[in-house]
């Protein structure tokens, strides 16, 4: 059997003028958890509709599972599990009810129907509301009844649109902890706007901007190839310390840029210091910082996160998506 799970071949989607995609192509494997970013209008939602079946691609394919989308649609809606931004609830209803309609919409029936209700409730923590109305319960919990119904019929593929959307911080990280222990025997695109998210939950980011695929790599591979590292010095003046900090720090030759900020005691700056190139300017930060009498109680070195890379990748707008 082969490991890529969703296989995707110049994927395009055109709106009447408006081309929401534009020739995305790209391949997950089996147990991956990839991060799909974009900014608003970007793609991703165009995207995750064409890869559920819900609307057809303009030009290019994909397939799910094995299953093409054109040829076997009914295949692909059964290897996947959807979660939309707008979590499907019906919320007069009891959550074990809900849970029960979903396996049955699924076409399970009797000790299997039971069989997964009893798993997905189990891996999803709803033991405690399974008798509860779902409009009683909070947005975390809801969260989980919606992961839940695009568990029951174990499929293979899940499909998270903003899954942390609304939810308090406490809340965000329980569901980040759910889909983590999901991940280990599934395959999960996770599409979000918390790139934070992205570095504690994914393996592997998409990053889409204006319908066309602009990265696909590991978080920390991203930061790497990004570009120059960045120097945060935390000091402390005394009574001989000159009054620009600044200057004492951009007299080093490397030095590209420096910036400060008041640090989080009284009489402590935070300088950063950016290279020209890839220099470890470390050494030097030290001896101006002595040279200059000041005192040096914190000194890192820092790559760009995942925030500065997705400014590069993204800047200059983004298309329609309706």
């Amino acid at each position: 059997m082969s490991d890529v799970m969703i296989e995707a071949r110049d994927l395009t989607k055109h709106y009447g003028t408006v081309t929401a995609l534009k020739n995305a192509t790209f391949e997950v494997n089996r147990g991956e958890v990839v991060g799909f970013l974009g900014p608003n209008g970007a793609g991703k939602t165009t995207t995750m509709k064409i890869l559920t079946c819900f609307v057809a691609p303009s030009a290019g394919t994909a397939r799910v599972a094995g299953a093409d989308i054109f040829e076997d649609p009914i295949a692909v809606r059964e290897a996947i599990g959807y979660l939309p931004e707008s979590t499907p609830l019906y919320t007069e209803m009891l959550v074990l009810e809900y849970l029960e309609f979903a396996g049955k919409m699924r076409g399970l029936t009797g000790e299997g129907l039971r069989a997964r209700l009893r798993k997905v409730v189990e891996e999803t923590s709803l033991g405690d509301v399974i008798g509860k109305s779902i409009g009683e319960l909070s947005k975390g919990f809801r969260q989980r009844v919606g992961l839940a119904q695009a568990l029951i019929h174990e499929p293979p593929v899940l499909i998270l649109d903003e899954p942390m959307s609304g939810l308090d911080p406490n809340q965000a990280a329980e569901i980040r902890e759910l889909i983590r222990e999901i991940g280990r025997e599934r395959t999960i695109i996770l599409s979000t706007h918390n790139l934070a998210e992205v570095q504690v939950t994914c393996g592997r980011v998409l990053i889409i901007s204006r319908g066309q695929l602009v990265a696909d790599d590991t978080p920390e591979e991203l930061a790497a190839r990004a570009g120059k590292p960045r120097f945060i010095a935390t000091v402390q003046r005394n009574g001989q310390s000159p009054t620009d900090i600044s200057e004492v720090f951009s007299k080093i030759g490397d030095a590209q840029s420096v910036k400060e900020r008041d640090g989080s005691a009284p009489n402590e700056l935070v300088v950063e210091v950016v290279p020209k190139g890839n220099q470890d300017l470390r050494a030097d930060i030290f001896q101006a910082a002595v040279g200059a009498g000041l005192i040096l109680v914190g000194l890192e070195q820092r790559g760009e996160n995942l925030e500065d890379i997705f400014r590069q990748l993204t800047t200059g707008g983004a298309g329609a998506e309706p």
